[in-house]
């Protein structure tokens, strides 16, 4: 049983390791940086917009209804 595992658990990080390696080709260095950034700068802009936006709406209907 002891020896089951421990030859199964290289086998799990192979898996990780390739995961990756598929990531790298298909994307790039260059990709991955591109998408990694552009995440954090999409999570920004929502976290930021998303704050403020009712505060927006609300005075445009104020805006509206005045």
């Amino acid at each position: 049983m002891e020896n089951n595992k421990t030859i199964n658990e290289p086998a799990v990080e192979e898996k990780k390791s390739s995961r990756w390696k598929r990531l790298v080709k298909k994307f790039g260095i260059g990709g991955i940086i591109f998408f990694t950034v552009k995440g954090i700068i999409s999570s920004t802009l929502i976290y930021f917009l998303g704050k403020n936006a009712w505060s927006i709406i609300a005075s445009y209907f104020t805006g509206i209804f005045d």
